[in-house]
C-alpha cells in the first residue's frame, strides 16, 4: 500500500506541478527499473488508473522497447489494459505489475494504434485468452508493418523479443467501442487523423481522465511521419479531443499531466512550427533551408536533436501544395 500511495502522490504532484520539476522524463536515463524489461514501475495516477511510464527515447536494447506508455485500469470487475506492449516479454512484466495490485483477471486490451509497441505484446495476452481490440485503421496498419516492426524489434531487443510474434486484435471498429466494468465505464475513441493511422484515446467520463495514446504528448518532441497529416491532427484535435475537457491526461508518452501540458506540446508545437514554415514557403524557401526553421522553443523537450528537422522536412513536403 505504501507503494501505492507513494506513486499516487507523485502523479498529483506532478498534474498540479505540470512537471515543471519533480520527476521529469530524460531520454539520457537508459532504464529506471533495474530487475524488470520495463521502463519504470507502474503508478497510480487517480484510484484505479496505472501507468508504466515509457523512456522518452527511441526503442533501444537498454530499454527493451518500452518507449510509450503501458496502461491499466482496476475497474473492481476486471482489468483492462491501454497497449499490447512491445515484445511478449514486456507484456508479461508488465502482467506480474497487474498480479502485484490486484487478482482481478484481465479481460481487455486496448491496441492504441497499429505501431509495433502497440501491438506486438499482442502474443502474450492473446496466448491468455485476453480478448484484443484496436481501430479498423490500426489494425490494417499492423497487418501491412507487423512483420517489419516484428524484425526491428528482434533486432534491436535481440533475446529480449523471444516469443513475440504478430497477432492481429480479435476486434475492430471504426468510430467508437464501449464497455463498462465497475465503476468505470469505458469508450475507445478513434476522435480522427493524429500522429498514426488509427490513433486512439482510452476516455473514462465518470473520472475525467482520458488516456490519449499519441494524440498527445508531453515532454519529448512529438514525431511526424510521411503519412501524418498535420492539418488533420489539429482538426482533430481542435474538434474531438480538446471538446473532452479532460481534468487529467495520460498521454501516449511522457509522464501524466493535464490538458494544459500536452496542449503545449502538441498542439501548440504543431501550429508553431506549420506557422514558421508558412513563412518560409511565402518567402520562396527551399526544402534544404526549412529543415532549419527556428524550433528552439522546443530545443528542451526529449527527441529534439532526433526529430526537429526531419519534422521540419515532411511539414514542408506537405504544406508545399497546400
Amino acid at each position: 500500500m505504501i507503494g501505492r500511495i507513494s506513486g499516487f502522490a507523485l502523479a498529483v504532484c506532478a498534474l498540479l506541478g505540470g512537471m515543471s520539476g519533480g520527476a521529469h522524463a530524460s531520454q539520457d536515463i537508459p532504464d529506471q527499473y533495474p530487475g524488470s524489461v520495463l521502463y519504470s514501475k507502474p503508478v497510480e495516477f487517480i484510484p484505479g488508473v496505472f501507468s508504466a511510464i515509457g523512456a522518452t527515447a527511441p526503442p533501444s536494447y537498454e530499454n527493451s522497447g518500452h518507449n510509450n506508455n503501458l496502461s491499466f485500469i482496476v475497474t473492481g470487475e476486471g482489468v483492462v489494459v491501454v497497449n499490447g506492449g512491445a515484445s511478449w516479454q514486456l507484456a508479461a512484466a508488465l502482467h506480474e505489475e497487474i498480479k502485484a495490485v490486484t487478482d482481478q483477471p484481465v479481460r481487455l486490451v486496448v491496441n492504441e494504434n497499429g505501431q509495433g509497441h502497440a501491438m506486438l505484446g499482442n502474443s502474450y495476452w492473446h496466448a491468455l485468452g485476453v480478448k484484443i481490440v484496436a481501430s479498423e485503421e490500426a489494425a490494417a496498419e499492423f497487418e501491412a508493418s507487423g512483420y517489419d516492426s516484428l524484425d526491428a524489434a528482434r533486432r534491436i531487443q535481440k533475446e529480449k523479443a523471444e516469443k513475440t510474434t504478430v497477432v492481429m486484435p480479435d476486434e475492430t471498429f471504426a468510430e467508437r467501442y464501449v464497455v463498462e466494468f465497475g465503476s468505470f465505464p469505458i469508450e475507445v475513441l478513434n476522435l480522427g487523423p493524429a500522429h498514426a493511422p488509427g490513433d486512439v484515446s482510452v476516455w473514462l467520463p465518470r473520472q475525467s481522465l482520458v488516456i490519449a495514446g499519441d494524440m498527445a504528448f508531453h515532454e519529448r518532441m512529438l514525431p511526424i511521419f510521411e503519412e501524418t497529416d498535420t492539418a488533420a491532427w489539429l482538426e482533430s484535435w481542435e474538434q474531438a479531443f480538446e471538446p473532452l475537457q479532460a481534468t487529467y491526461v495520460i498521454p501516449g508518452h511522457g509522464h501524466p499531466t493535464n490538458m494544459d501540458q500536452v496542449r503545449r506540446y502538441t498542439k501548440d508545437y504543431l501550429v508553431y512550427l506549420r506557422a514558421r514554415i508558412r513563412e518560409h514557403l511565402d518567402k520562396g524557401g527551399t526544402l534544404a533551408d526549412a529543415y532549419y526553421v527556428d524550433q528552439s522553443p522546443y530545443r528542451h523537450l526529449d527527441t529534439f536533436e532526433e526529430l526537429a528537422t526531419k519534422n521540419a522536412g515532411r511539414v514542408f513536403a506537405q504544406m508545399e501544395f497546400e
